[in-house]
């Protein structure tokens, strides 16, 4: 199976998403609705495990949300009152189906599910000290060190043995967990990776946006704090804190493109970030032209700001097929450079002969940048100025998302002007640094205690990256490689 969204494959990728249910009698129902909304955040699979006060009930799927749970005979099976989901985007371990989330284990206390948003930074070192001691891995996630790491511990209850084992973990994560007793929601100690809690009715909901409680119908409760492990059973939802407390460090890149534009995260409107993040580029970068223009869907609403701020028609020159998915055309290459155009076509009549601002939200490794120029410049525009709604990505990722390695990627060993040249740009300008923090309401950004992780930018990791740091390969996962 080819895929046929060449235009997706220079962003980074979505890393992953979790929901879950406690205290609601479709509880699976409500799940597989909340993982459609999460669906941006991983297209690869999607599992759901469910508590029926007696027993456990899975399903799990490679593919989209609707491809495994469109059946009604799929949900009614996932009986009970309480239930978490994930969708999942491979940052850790391959694309096989014993890596679908949540992941599931019997233990002394009775069944735990579990699924995370993130990335471990010393799960093989942890890996394969666990097993030294005689642990049997299932999967090659990251996360089953932590189902590894619980299983070891002595601690008496599961949320003691939850913190035992995520203070051992270094790296970014939001978890959800079920048993028999309770649901449970873990946010890492620098809150990098986002996750809520919301209310419906006497249920309670923990997502990664809170575009999935809109969903249902759910009232928003308030973010899970950086470092908050919550509890919620019969007793209802109790909060503690396990970890030191530290500076948060925001992902800065779910504003700029990973969170759905319509969710509110750490208290900031996705779609106005981006809005104003638009306008500081516009300030900081515009040059005389006729018309800004996005590269949809990500670049939209940093276009609108952009071309509020430099006054000029916002307009939509490049027009994005939505009902692009998959082919199982195995392309030449020339049928492979007509396919470019199932997914965006240039909108002729409102480009021709106009000077062009045309705006996105980053630069990768700089292939999908060339094609949209040059079918920009082929439908007739006279100038193109390229406008990047974030930094130069100098960086990898290591705390979820997947990205290339630095090598490839294009700002990390090329001059603004010479990526311009190299994509076919009049000109190309990217918001500053200090830019973006003013956008999300910072005077700039404070080297000595930035708020957000902007490490794809900077290179400022906040978290050790213990496997990277010490050539970390694991031989063993890539033996146990399987084909999905």
């Amino acid at each position: 199976m080819v895929s046929t969204q060449p235009w997706d494959d220079d962003h980074f990728r979505e890393e992953c998403g979790v929901f879950g249910v406690y205290g609601h009698p479709e509880s699976a129902a409500l799940t597989a609705l909340g993982l459609h909304a999460l669906q941006h955040r991983g297209q690869e699979a999607a599992g759901i495990v469910a508590f029926d006060g007696e027993q456990f009930h899975a399903h799990r799927g490679m593919g989209l949300v609707g491809e495994n749970f469109s059946s009604k005979d799929v949900i009614a099976r996932l009986q009970g009152h309480s239930a978490i989901g994930h969708v999942r985007y491979a940052t850790t371990g391959e694309v096989a189906p014993r890596n679908i989330q949540p992941l599931f284990a019997d233990f002394a206390f009775g069944g735990l599910a579990i699924c995370h948003n993130g990335n471990l930074t010393n799960s093989y070192l942890l890996r394969n000290r666990l097993v030294s001691r005689g642990s049997l891995f299932q999967s090659t996630s990251d996360t089953e060190v932590i189902v590894h790491l619980i299983a070891t511990s002595l601690k008496d209850t599961v949320e003691e043995r939850m913190a035992e084992a995520l203070k051992q973990v270094e790296g970014a994560y939001s978890v959800a967990a079920l048993t028999q007793n309770g649901l449970y929601a873990v946010r890492d100690p620098l809150g990098v990776r986002p996750l809520v809690l919301g209310k419906l009715g006497d249920a309670w909901i923990v997502a990664s946006e809170s575009c999935a409680l809109d969903i249902i119908g759910a009232e928003f409760v308030r973010d899970v704090e950086p470092g908050e492990l919550i509890v919620i059973g019969p007793h209802g939802l109790k909060s503690h804190r396990p970890f030191d407390r530290l500076k948060k460090r925001f992902c800065v890149f779910e504003y700029i493109y990973f969170a759905r534009p319509d969710s509110v995260v750490d208290g900031i409107s996705v779609y106005d970030a981006r809005k104003g993040i638009g306008a500081e580029l516009a300030r900081e970068s515009h040059v005389p032209a006729d018309i800004v223009i996005p590269v949809p869907d990500s670049g939209v609403p940093a276009a609108i700001g952009y071309a509020e701020q430099a006054k000029l028609p916002f307009e939509l020159g490049i027009i994005r097929n939505h009902y692009v998915g998959r082919t199982f055309i195995e392309p030449t290459d020339q049928i492979r450079h007509l396919g470019v155009k199932l997914k965006h076509n240039a909108n002729r009549a409102g480009i021709q002969g106009k000077r062009v601002i045309l705006v996105d939200d980053s630069i990768v490794r700089g292939t999908t940048s060339m094609k949209i120029l040059s079918m920009v410049r082929q439908a007739g525009a006279r100038e193109i100025h390229m406008r990047i709604s974030s930094p130069p990505t100098t960086n990898s990722c290591f705390y979820g998302i997947a990205t290339p390695e630095r090598d490839k990627l294009l700002a990390s060993h090329m001059s603004v002007e010479a990526m311009a040249k190299h994509i076919g740009a009049d000109s190309l300008a990217f918001i500053s640094i200090d830019g973006l923090y003013r956008a999300l309401g910072q005077k700039k950004r404070d080297g000595a205690a930035p708020q957000f992780c902007d490490a794809c930018f900077t290179g400022d990791y906040p978290i050790p990256l213990v496997d990277h740091d010490a050539g970390k390969v694991s031989t063993q996962l890539s033996l146990l490689a399987e084909t999905a």
